[in-house]
Parts: C-alpha cells; sequence; structure tokens
C-alpha cells in the first residue's frame, strides 16, 4: 500500500452504507431472501439434512441442533431478527419467533448444555437478546438464560484460572471456550460475569518463562494428523480456535469500557506475539494456522514427542505454512483481531499491520486463497463480511473496491436445484448441502444482506468481527 493509504487507515465513524448498487444490489437481496426462505422451510432444511449425510466425507459434522446458533433453529431465527430489520413488515419477525422458540425449548429439554456460544447457551442468549428489541421483549427468557449462564460462566473462569498449562483451544477459544462465552457479554452483563473470564483470559496470556498456558500438547488436539503435524505441541493463530479470539475478546471489551488489572497489557503482549508470527507469502502478510513448539519445549501437561512413538525426523515440527485466506484461518481473521487491538491502544502500527494484511489477501488471486466454498466459516461469505468491516471502518477504496467481485463470486456459486440454494464444499470441492450459519446457506444470506442494505450487521459479533 502507499502511504496515503496508510494514513487514511485510520478509523471512520460513518454510520453502515449500502456496499453495492444497482443489479448487483437487486441480485443480492433476492438470492439472500431466496435463501432465507428456504431456511424457515423445515421440509427444506430436513431435505439437506438428509443429502448432506450421504454427501459428507465428515459425518461426524452433519447435524442439526435446534439449540444451536451455529447449525440449528436458533441460527436460523438470528438470521430472521437481521431481515426484519432490513426488510420490516415481510412476517421474517413471526418466523423469528417461531424458530427462537423451538430452540429454547430444546435448550431446556437438554440437561448437558454448557455456556459455549455456538452450540450452547451463550448463543442462545445472544439470539434471544438480537430479537428482543433492546429489551422489550422476552424479557422472563433473558431472566432465565442469565440466571442460567452467571454459574456456568462463572465456573469457566475457575476452570481456566486453574490451568496449569497445557490445554486444548475448546476451553479458551471462541466456538467452545471462554472467548465465545464472553463475547454476548460485551453487549449485555446483566449479573457481571465479564469480569470474571477477563480476569482468567488476562492470566491466560500473561508473559511466562517457557510455553504460555494456552499452548496445546498433541494428547490434546482433535486429530490425529494435527498430532503428527505438532509432535511436540502447537499454538493456534486461528480466530476461530486460537489466540486471536481472547485478543479481541480483551480489545473488545476495552472499547466498551470493561476493564480488569492488566488488560491493556495482556492485549499490547498478545498483539505483539501474533504479529511476530506471520508466515507470509509471494502477495504479501499471512498468518500460519499454528506455531510449532519446538522439542523440549512441551506444555507443562505435554508429553515428548518420542513418547508418542514417532522417530527422530518425523518429531522435527514442520516449518509453518500460510494458512488460507478464510475468517476461521488465516490473514482475514487474525487481521481483524489486530484491528481491535489497535483500536483498544490507540495503535496505528497495528491498525496499518491488520489494512496490509487484508490488503494482501485480495492481492491473491481467488484461486490462491484457498476458500473455494461460498460459506461463511471458511469460505467466501467469511472473507466478504471482514471486507465489509474493513470498509467500512476506513473508507479505502481499496477495500470498498473489493466488495463486488466477492459478491459476484457468491452470485455464481447460487445453485436454485439445491434444497438450500448453497452447497458448502468440503476439502477436494466435495459439495454438501448444509443450512445453518456457520458452515452452510444461511451465513451467505445474512453477509449477502450486509453488503446490499445500510442496516448494520450487529451480528457479527458472533464472529468476532465488531
Amino acid at each position: 500500500m502507499s502511504e496515503n493509504d496508510h494514513t487514511s487507515a485510520a478509523p471512520t465513524t460513518s454510520p453502515w452504507k449500502v456496499a453495492l448498487s444497482g443489479q448487483r444490489r437487486d441480485a443480492a437481496l433476492t438470492v439472500a431472501q431466496d435463501v432465507a426462505a428456504r431456511a424457515v422451510d423445515r421440509r427444506r432444511v430436513a431435505e439437506a439434512l438428509t443429502a448432506a449425510g450421504r454427501q459428507t466425507r465428515y459425518p461426524d459434522t452433519v447435524r442439526w441442533l435446534p439449540y444451536s446458533v451455529a447449525e440449528g433453529d436458533v441460527g436460523t431465527a438470528l438470521l430472521c431478527s437481521y431481515l426484519d430489520q432490513c426488510l420490516p413488515q415481510c412476517g421474517w419477525d413471526a418466523a423469528g419467533h417461531g424458530f427462537l422458540a423451538a430452540g429454547a425449548h430444546a435448550a431446556e429439554q437438554t440437561a448437558s448444555l454448557d455456556c459455549g456460544l455456538y452450540s450452547g447457551l451463550s448463543g442462545l442468549a445472544f439470539a434471544v437478546a438480537s430479537l428482543s428489541r433492546n429489551g422489550e421483549r422476552y424479557p422472563r427468557l433473558l431472566t432465565v438464560l442469565d440466571d442460567e449462564l452467571a454459574p456456568l460462566v462463572s465456573a469457566q473462569a475457575s476452570r481456566l484460572s486453574a490451568h496449569r498449562g497445557g490445554m486444548p483451544v475448546r476451553d479458551f477459544d471462541l466456538i467452545s471456550g471462554a472467548s465465545g462465552a464472553a463475547a454476548p457479554l460485551l453487549t449485555r452483563d446483566p449479573r457481571g460475569t465479564l469480569p470474571q473470564l477477563l480476569a482468567a483470559l488476562v492470566r491466560l496470556v500473561a508473559p511466562r518463562d517457557g510455553p504460555p498456558l494456552w499452548a496445546t500438547p498433541p494428547e490434546l488436539m482433535s486429530n490425529e494428523a494435527m498430532r503428527r503435524s505438532y509432535p511436540a505441541g502447537n499454538l493456534n493463530c486461528g480466530l476461530a480456535h486460537g489466540i486471536p479470539g481472547p485478543l479481541s475478546i480483551l480489545a473488545l471489551a476495552l472499547g466498551e469500557g470493561y476493564e480488569v488489572p492488566g488488560q491493556a497489557d495482556a492485549v499490547r503482549h498478545v498483539a505483539d506475539w501474533v504479529a511476530g508470527q506471520r508466515s507470509d507469502d509471494r502477495w504479501g502478510i499471512n498468518w500460519p494456522c499454528a506455531m510449532p513448539l519446538p522439542n523440549g519445549q512441551n506444555p507443562p501437561n505435554g508429553r515428548k514427542g518420542r513418547a508418542l512413538g514417532h522417530s527422530e525426523s518425523s518429531r522435527r515440527p514442520a516449518p509453518p505454512v500460510p494458512a488460507r485466506s478464510a475468517w476461521c484461518y488465516g490473514a482475514p481473521g487474525v487481521a481483524r483481531a489486530l484491528w481491535h487491538a489497535g483500536q483498544a491502544l490507540d495503535d496505528d502500527g497495528l491498525r496499518r499491520l491488520a489494512v496490509d494484511a487484508i490488503a494482501a489477501v485480495l492481492r491473491r488471486p481467488p484461486g490462491a486463497r484457498d476458500i473455494d466454498s461460498p460459506t461463511f466459516c471458511h469460505g467466501v461469505a467469511g472473507l466478504l463480511q471482514v471486507v465489509l468491516r474493513f470498509a467500512a471502518d476506513t473508507g479505502l477504496p481499496l477495500l470498498t473496491k473489493a466488495v463486488d467481485p466477492l459478491v459476484d463470486q457468491l452470485l455464481a456459486a447460487y445453485a436454485p436445484e439445491r434444497p438450500m440454494g448453497y452447497a458448502d464444499l468440503e476439502q477436494g470441492r466435495n459439495p454438501v448441502d448444509r443450512a445453518g450459519l456457520l458452515d452452510g446457506a444461511s451465513g451467505i444470506a445474512l453477509v449477502l444482506l450486509a453488503a446490499a442494505t445500510d442496516t448494520e450487521p450487529t451480528w457479527d459479533r458472533l464472529f468476532l468481527l465488531s
């Protein structure tokens, strides 16, 4: 970027604006409404779920949990809420109420729900608050959820604070862990539990001798491929599962006026660490999925690589390689976390790094971004929402001009013959019909609406983008 681009990377205070115009805007609105109509058609959703069970190479990932905001009725309710804000008087509010009621009933019948954001009570609370019209509706349900969540959040903070080191990412990440539980509390914390989570996260990321507390030993990784790649353990660098999640929470909380001792220093420390883990490619700034711990630097609870039965050569950690250009892993999500840190610390250097990183993503040809899927988590919709946020925050022409081609990618992927109008593309471009927000068609509809309307997409705090 040029020096002028760097100067103009300072944040703006403009309201959310329509990013599209003309036929492209009309097409985006039409497709978004069609996908939403399918999402509220339970027959269609059931058809997609049945098809996905046949199509997927990862059958454990095919599920529909009514109480889940990521893949369930609660996520559909959130989609309806945003549609009602964008297109009032079209019946979306009533549809949203029905799906919210179904999700809340399912949660009531499920005894083992935790406070996770994507498949737990925090996600349900986020959706209820979003549909409540600033607390005017659902007061009883909100109170019940507040009462249920408060002890769960406190217990989660206590567990995290008690960790001596070496933990699975699900303890602290956005999807299942403490960062996700904190996200809704940034907007609404009626029981005052957010400071407990912030204090636990500050302790988690504090500088220390040896690996940080949040390092993951191989035996606590999610699959054998990761254990082979990181025989001594790793430090996860993705927004969905890694340290950018806690960084975003700590930084956003500062911006909302929530601060506990050591929080600003923690934001500085983690932001500097993340900035130092770059794994650039020919187009510019990038990050790896994770940084390997060297042999002999295992987390306190981790085993040595030799104990896993690997040879000396196989125990050497693979050099970090750039991740895909996605929300979940790679520069888009990491850049957003660094932007939040730059805002919290009023650090123009961090803001410039964040903008330079997303600019590098946009320089990569679409085929080099490794995000073939149109969906949010690891696809084009997630990248588009990150770009929309950066464009709104900076007003940089580089970013505003990038919206149209990304929308065109989504419109080109629209397949009306499929149950939901879109398919998720698994590794190897294997199409799978999914309905949910995270990996399915509903998430695409949300992003198309965000690009085509002047209604701010406050729902994207679910993804730590705002």
